[in-house]
């Protein structure tokens, strides 16, 4: 081969060598680009990534006081419906306290039958507001349960077997199914 020949070639290699470098710089600086976009990009996401939690965060922070405060409220004015339904009976209390005003021309007979009719009107009113709210007497029939009955004397009954009920000294009473308060009973002790 030619001096000329070798250099053509030599010259031809040089120029692809630095084409090549050049195409790899390109390359490598596309690809630092790349890199640093797409991590720019992640930053992002992961910037309204933490902001979309923290507001997340403080809505369920904000929902959670709330219902607190609601529970509390709920407990605090629980009772008021029981209470409103208990004015009722008062009322009649009273009314029947006024009635003594008006009634002073009647009868001792027919003020205590008067006075008798208020008081079981009262009683009345008030086994309205307990069915209403599901209060319930104890039954005091039959056996003694000492879930529901206080056995505060035992008597001889010849009419009773042993361990039931011979008379009620006290109603008890339950809520649904929880009791306020045990019936006072005298049991048969034979």
């Amino acid at each position: 081969m030619s001096e000329e020949k070798k250099e053509e070639i030599e010259q031809e290699v040089v120029e692809n060598q630095e084409e090549q470098t050049c195409e790899d710089n390109a390359t490598s600086e596309v690809k630092e680009e790349t890199v640093e976009s797409v991590r720019a990009e992640l930053e992002e996401k992961l910037k309204e990534a933490e902001d979309k939690y923290l507001r997340v965060h403080a809505d369920f922070e904000n929902i959670k006081k709330r219902l607190e405060k609601e529970k509390y409220q709920a407990i605090d004015y629980a009772s008021e419906k029981f209470a409103k339904d208990l004015l009722t009976p008062i009322d009649t209390l009273e009314m029947a306290l006024a009635a003594e005003e008006s009634a002073k021309d009647l009868k001792a007979e027919e003020l205590l039958k008067k006075l008798k009719e208020g008081v079981e009107l009262t009683i009345k009113n008030f086994y309205t507001v307990f069915e209403k709210h599901e209060i319930s007497t104890i039954d005091t029939s039959g056996e003694f349960d000492p879930n529901f009955h206080d056995a505060v004397m035992q008597v001889d009954s010849s009419e009773h077997e042993d361990g039931q009920i011979v008379q009620q000294l006290q109603k008890g009473y339950k809520y649904k199914e929880r009791l306020l308060r045990p019936a006072m009973v005298s049991i048969c002790k034979k």
